[in-house]
């Protein structure tokens, strides 16, 4: 018969729950069947939705289990509770109040409203919520798509804001064979109704934090992050200093930069900062958006990042941030992960 140890999970709004978890069961199984309402989505280690911070006790991984989760995260005492185990009595901190992590996916129709390239491998999707379907998200959360024929799902995080809803917008990288790029170039038109499911995942705004931030962003990484600041833009009273740091490999891959100018018009506290990776003569910063970050951007000890892109990225903007003065458990990522 398997040990038990007593698990705490202490929620960003005071709340907290405690378990009894067998050893050789995984932390989100245990949390689920007792009712603490944890986020998640894939349950095996792919999507970073049920992320918690470890503070006492120690675990181990799921015996062939794989997780996405960085040597630098995980240094950090982040860790996937859907293939961690508990090796003794533990407590974990989650970044999340009790009633987000309650919040339901539900699953919904939408219209194809407009399928529009905007760079050389970005397609921006519009959708249109079919009548009596809703679907309540925070900005920088996901949705998954059913692609229309193929039946597999892909996950794209809404550059929109709910407040533009029933209308739901998509940035989507183009990739060479990719189910969801095939049915966009030869497959898709205007009023064909596909599936969605959501939302997802534990990258989503704080919006009662008021102290600076930062945004970096890779790619169509901008989504979220983007939908983040128009959403603190719809907030009511002073806005925070704000930093976006966005970029991509060559001038041509980039986009939405009419929109960020606007959006810098919008918000006099806004500073953006375009970076190109492998065009040193370009007219925006050389190089990748981690390098266009300076000291003097952190002059807050309470400054939030919300980080958004590749691994490698993710990765190296976590260390840059943390070594120009933000605290570990002020920067908030979500990494893109290849689809099988």
């Amino acid at each position: 018969m398997s040990q038990t140890h007593t698990v705490t999970f202490r929620f960003a709004d005071g709340a907290s729950r405690a378990i009894d978890v067998a050893e050789d069961e995984t932390l989100l199984d245990a949390a689920l069947a007792g009712g603490v309402p944890l986020m998640h989505q894939c349950r095996s280690g792919s999507c970073s939705s049920c992320i918690a911070t470890i503070c006492e006790g120690d675990t181990s991984n799921q015996p062939g289990s794989s997780s996405t989760l960085l040597a630098s995260e995980y240094e950090a005492g982040h860790r996937l509770l859907c293939v961690s185990r508990a090796q003794s009595d533990c407590t974990f901190d989650l970044s999340y109040g009790s009633a987000e992590g309650g919040v339901v996916p539900v699953e919904v129709n939408a219209f194809v409203n407009a399928i529009e390239p905007i760079a050389s491998n970005v397609v921006k999707l519009s959708l249109e919520l079919a009548e009596g379907n809703w679907l309540s998200f925070k900005p920088g959360q996901f949705v998954q798509i059913e692609v229309p024929g193929v039946g597999k799902l892909r996950s794209y995080s809404p550059v929109s804001t709910e407040a533009d809803l029933p209308t739901l917008e998509l940035l989507i990288r183009l990739l060479p064979e990719g189910v969801m790029s095939s049915w966009l170039k030869s497959g898709a038109n205007v009023d064909d109704v596909v599936k969605l499911k959501g939302p997802y995942g534990a990258f989503f705004l704080r919006e009662k934090r008021r102290a600076p931030h930062i945004f970096v962003a890779g790619g169509t990484g901008l989504a979220p992050v983007l939908s983040m600041i128009d959403r603190m833009r719809q907030i009511g009273g002073r806005k925070p200093p704000m930093l976006l740091s966005f970029g991509c490999a060559t001038s041509d891959a980039l986009f939405y930069l009419d929109e960020l100018e606007l959006r810098r018009q919008w918000l006099p506290g806004l500073d953006t900062r375009i970076c190109v990776d492998r065009e040193p003569d370009s007219c925006y910063h050389n190089g990748s958006p981690v390098s266009a970050l300076r000291p003097e951007d952190v002059t807050d000890p309470d400054t939030v990042a919300y980080l958004c892109g590749p691994q490698g990225m993710i990765d190296a903007a976590t260390r840059r941030l943390i070594e120009l003065g933000v605290a570990p458990e002020n920067v908030f990522a979500e990494q893109f992960v290849p689809s099988n």
